[in-house]
């Protein structure tokens, strides 16, 4: 059984989430994620469910490590965690989505402690010229909160049997189990060229809820780099 975890969000579109543990309560998170703790809180650093789990995470892009935050004072002790880039968290209920949650590589952000964090699906989208950017999702199983971040705007949608979307594989965060999923080739060199929109598409079907985001990490990026002026070179 998960720990039941209070926590406060501060922030409108740089989101902190400050998390209280009781005694010998423990939160755990990416490596990197934490932004301060209390005293009496001690990190401990696993490969997140033995060493297979660590390796399956090492080969996906993923760090090895998963860091437990642990209270081993006699108070409340706080520890918080901040979000990477614009966007908002989500607190995400495991109990109320069955107890499995999927979510992007890059939208984990802590869970409570007695919460399983392992691999759930990867899958490459291509190299060279298109790109080599992995979709890789998590999988997040028990009865706790986890915490996930989303860029930009978080849409939340709630799919009927049947009812399905197509979207941008940066622009899905997180689902329910229950939604059916796949990444298919968008064909045509003029369409993967010229369209804006990327070589692959993320399908996902209902039933079951789905959070997607305006502005993906890899969007962001992308458009920093095209306005920063190119080093053409000394002389030039």
């Amino acid at each position: 059984m998960a720990d039941v975890l209070d926590y406060k969000l501060f922030g409108q579109d740089m989101q902190v989430v400050e998390v209280e543990l009781d005694p010998h309560e423990g939160v755990r998170a990416e490596v990197g994620a934490m932004l301060y703790m209390e005293n009496d809180i001690e990190m401990q650093t696993s490969t997140g469910g033995g060493l297979f789990s660590g390796f399956k995470r090492m080969l996906s892009g993923e760090s090895f490590f998963i860091t437990t935050f642990l209270n081993h004072g006699e108070d409340k002790r706080h520890v918080a965690f901040a979000a990477p880039y614009p966007g908002k968290i989500i607190p995400v209920d495991l109990t109320a989505f069955g107890g499995t949650f999927l979510c992007q590589k890059d939208s984990f952000l802590c869970a409570a402690k007695g919460i399983d964090i392992e691999i759930a699906f990867t899958k490459r989208l291509g190299a060279g010229l298109f790109g080599g950017e992995g979709f890789i999702l998590q999988k997040l199983s028990g009865d706790g909160l986890a915490f996930i971040h989303a860029g930009g705007t978080i849409i939340r949608r709630e799919l009927q049997t049947g009812e399905s979307l197509r979207v941008d594989t940066g622009c899905l965060v997180g689902m329910q189990s229950s939604v059916n999923y796949d990444i298919k080739f968008v064909g045509g060199f003029k369409n993967a060229l010229f369209g804006g929109e990327g070589l692959f598409m993320a399908t996902v079907e209902g039933p079951g809820t789905v959070f997607l985001q305006s502005l993906p990490f890899a969007r962001l990026v992308d458009r920093i780099v095209a306005a920063v002026p190119q080093n053409k070179g000394e002389g030039d």
